[in-house]
């Protein structure tokens, strides 16, 4: 796939505009499960909504808090999200489990080995988070009726 085509598709989630700081924007969304359009929703005790804050930083358009907007975002950078939350921790589990296992013969410290490189890993990400943070973009679309 051409890089062009790759950056035409876009991750699009709708929100409302829960404060306004400045030229940043932060919205709230609303992350449902699939069973959150279920008939019995209301009387499930999964725990099927997470709300999130997205900022949109510079924006010029007029917005007011409380308006429904779109945010949209590259799909590129959902998957670098996806590989920094779940592909990689996964690939160094995965790689110290076998490793250990393979050097120590011994399985309850290749297993405890394989979930301590969990600590550092979230570690060194928290540590970067700002500058994740900011290679992160996000921008409003439209403002929904």
């Amino acid at each position: 796939m051409s890089k062009q085509n790759s950056s035409l598709k876009k991750i699009k989630h709708s929100g409302i505009v829960s404060r306004i700081e400045g030229a940043t924007i932060i919205v709230s969304i609303t992350n449902k499960s699939a069973c959150a359009s279920c008939h019995a929703n209301g009387t499930c005790t999964s725990a099927d909504k997470q709300d999130k804050e997205i900022e949109v930083h510079n924006y010029e358009g007029s917005v007011k808090v409380g308006n429904h907007v779109e945010v949209i975002c590259n799909q590129e950078m959902g998957i670098k999200a996806l590989f920094l939350g779940y592909l990689l921790p996964f690939l160094l589990v995965m790689l110290v489990l076998i490793t250990a296992t393979i050097i120590t013969d011994r399985e309850e410290i290749a297993g405890i080995s394989a979930l301590a490189v969990l600590v550092p890993y979230y570690i060194v990400l928290a540590l970067l988070k700002q500058k994740i943070k900011k290679s992160f973009t996000f921008s409003i679309n439209r403002v929904l009726e």
